[in-house]
């Protein structure tokens, strides 16, 4: 069995781009997530849901 040597991700052609995912926490407990490929649209989604007097906090994180 051959093992393949690691790429660099800008050479790797199976990853294009990179995952964000955006978790909002809510005042009640409840807890929401959802996954952008683009960090600009995931960053200006949680801005815009930090906004609502029902979210407590949003967060952005790299999950790929």
């Amino acid at each position: 069995m051959k093992v393949r040597k690691r790429t660099s991700y800008k050479k790797d052609a199976r990853r294009k781009h990179h995952h964000w995912q955006v978790t909002l926490f809510y005042k009640d407990g409840e807890t929401f997530g959802r996954v952008y490929t683009d960090h600009e649209k995931a960053a200006s989604f949680a801005e815009r849901q930090k906004k609502s007097p029902v979210v407590k906090m949003a967060r952005v994180t790299r999950i790929s």
